[in-house]
């Protein structure tokens, strides 16, 4: 150590290289570097997912649940399974080990899976996929005087628009019930027609169906048969044909039946200043910037609102802001500690010694940013509070260190002598001092 820094004092421009390819190369890997809200780990968690339409939890625990949970039981990498068996589906949660490789559990856990050959008959086929990483970016919330339907519609609109902007792949919408078809059945013109009330439904369970029925191949071309008959809103399962006469009279289900378009009874709504709204949440993966996925979406409600009467568009939470303000008090501590180490530094030892004080300060976190790119650091909650902490760590041992060089130079030392011997004297309490909260975090 008393040789290094002896060849830094001896040879002043090899220091001052240094400090201007750390600034340099500092500054670069900053402005290249991504904004997250938390930092980005790595997905340890794999989703095995069963649908069984019309069975009760306890089939679906018996039928499925336990058979996987007993195929997955032992595979290595593995630390905990979970499951929730519910009406008509059974999610399984597969949590992986530390360091464990996903893919290569991701394989295996599809494998076991399918071993197991003695599923209920009529489940769908089951999924198996490694749990994609998603935070959160910023909300938005559409609402005016217009009905509900008319919202929806719009929210749509808007997730699609924004879902084709560039660096924006998550969208999800919330605020509303599920849409339902009401068919109630009038008796009496069901009895009028000689109809049941099974007959009717199994007619019209029969006829909205889409589905594909195979292929018509010929010499110079093939042919793909769809059914495409599925109807969506109430007027268009109104002309559904529930009997033909042998003279050719058809009962359409308008005939016996009232339809109409309803939304569910789940009370999923949402209001904002005592208006109905529809939320609009925009999320990230772990490869797209959270500040770029905000600007472009605070340009979009700008946008909206300019095109728009009835309805608007108001950002009420975004994480951008969040992490500006962390960024904002980092660089505002930062710049009082400068200014602080400089001022009172100057009065009590040497001006040239608190500017190299108050420069040590820049010169580490472009360092820190320099060395942080290569192992994939990004800006984020955690860094900016790990930055604001480390901060009045460097003005402390800076401090330190100075004084103690101002120290020894005036018992007399020379200018080389003081610099080496009062920093080899401070240097081992500050390297302890640091590696003790080191050692403190690192627990976390």
């Amino acid at each position: 150590m008393k040789a290094i820094i002896r060849l830094f004092i001896n040879h002043p421009v090899l220091g001052n290289s240094l400090v201007a390819v750390l600034l340099f190369f500092g500054i670069v890997a900053l402005w290249s570097m991504k904004t997250t809200f938390f930092p980005e780990v790595p997905s340890r968690t794999i989703m095995v997912q069963a649908s069984y339409p019309g069975a009760s939890p306890e089939e679906i625990e018996e039928g499925i649940t336990l058979k996987v949970e007993d195929k997955l039981r032992g595979l290595t990498g593995v630390d905990r399974v979970t499951s929730v068996s519910s009406e008509n589906s059974a999610v399984i949660t597969v949590e992986l080990e530390t360091g464990a490789d996903a893919n290569v559990l991701l394989v295996e856990v599809k494998n076991a899976v399918d071993q197991v050959n003695t599923f209920p008959v009529g489940m769908e086929r089951i999924k198996v996929s490694k749990q994609e990483r998603i935070d959160f970016v910023i909300s938005l919330a559409l609402y005016g005087d217009v009905d509900l339907t008319t919202l929806k519609a719009l929210a749509r609109r808007v997730e699609r628009e924004l879902l084709a902007a560039d660096g924006i792949s998550k969208v999800a919408l919330s605020g509303f019930p599920s849409e339902e078809i009401e068919i109630a059945f009038r008796e009496a013109d069901l009895r009028r027609y000689g109809m049941t009330l099974q007959e009717a439904t199994t007619a019209v369970s029969s006829a909205n169906i889409k589905s594909t029925g195979g292929k018509i191949r010929g010499t110079e071309e093939e042919l793909l048969i769809r059914t495409d008959s599925k109807g969506y809103y109430a007027k268009d399962l109104e002309g559904i044909v529930l009997r033909t006469a042998e003279n050719g009279a058809v009962v359409r289900l308008g005939d016996v039946a009232d339809l109409r378009d309803r939304w569910s009874e789940d009370p999923n709504r949402r209001y904002y200043n005592g208006k109905t709204a529809v939320l609009i949440n925009v999320n990230k993966t772990i490869d797209e910037d959270l500040n770029q996925i905000a600007d472009r979406v605070n340009a979009y409600v700008d946008q909206f609102n300019t095109t728009h009467e009835n309805v608007q568009a108001i950002v009420f939470r975004d994480a951008s802001k969040m992490i500006q303000e962390r960024v904002d008090i980092l660089s505002s501590n930062g710049a009082i500690g400068i200014l602080l180490v400089i001022l009172f530094l100057s009065l009590s030892l040497h001006p040239r010694l608190s500017f190299w004080v108050a420069l040590s300060i820049p010169l580490s976190l472009a360092g820190m940013f320099m060395v942080g790119s290569f192992y994939g650091l990004t800006i984020n909650v955690m860094s900016l509070m790990a930055m604001i902490l480390v901060l009045g760590m460097l003005v402390d041992d800076g401090i330190v260190i100075a004084e103690n060089i101002y120290q020894h130079h005036e018992r007399g030392e020379s200018r080389l002598a003081a610099a080496i011997n009062g920093t080899l004297e401070v240097l081992p309490s500050v390297i302890s001092a640091v590696l003790t909260t080191v050692v403190i975090f690192m627990a976390f």
